[in-house]
């Protein structure tokens, strides 16, 4: 028996594949689960400001130039990295969404500039340690994805089941 009165124009106004969405299969389904993690310091949006002084920090020093608004660009770029970073990782752990890619590249990152500014601080950098440093930033980036990528899932795993409870 097909659906009459309100019932039926609800179910006819809902567009293809909501129904999906909403239980969380299908195509169209989220690949966030449940909802976001809540901070230890919740009711302020304290990342999320830090990313906007920190957008508008690099804007300031971005209109003034290099040379006279170097420090302003610096501490706004930080302040923006430290507020994503923060929500990236608080996501991550938690289970909600996978920034594994993101979380491993930036240690990788750090690890390649510090040896190469380093090593340039005294000499010139060879060539051949470009090479061996790429070697062991994939290994890097490698071991740290598959560990990353595995307490993710794990969160997931611990997040979901808790939701079924």
């Amino acid at each position: 028996m097909a659906p009459t009165g309100a019932q039926g124009k609800r179910a006819r106004a809902r567009p293809r594949g909501a129904a999906e969405r909403e239980r969380g299969t299908g195509a169209g389904a989220p690949t966030a689960a449940g909802e976001r993690p809540r901070p230890p310091w919740y009711p302020l949006p304290l990342s999320e400001l830090l990313i906007l002084v920190g957008a508008i920090g690099t804007i300031v020093g971005l209109r003034r130039g290099v040379s006279n608004g170097g420090p302003a660009l610096f501490a706004g770029l930080g302040a923006v990295m430290i507020g994503t970073v923060e929500v990236t990782l608080r996501e991550h752990l938690s289970g909600y969404r996978s920034h594994a890619l993101i979380l491993a590249l930036l240690p990788t990152i750090a690890f390649h500039s510090a040896v190469a500014l380093g090593v340039s601080a005294f000499t010139r950098v060879p060539s051949w340690l470009q090479v061996a440093l790429l070697l062991i930033d994939g290994a890097i980036f490698t071991f740290l994805f598959k560990v990353l990528r595995a307490r993710f899932v794990d969160s997931r795993r611990e997040r979901t089941f808790a939701g079924r409870r």
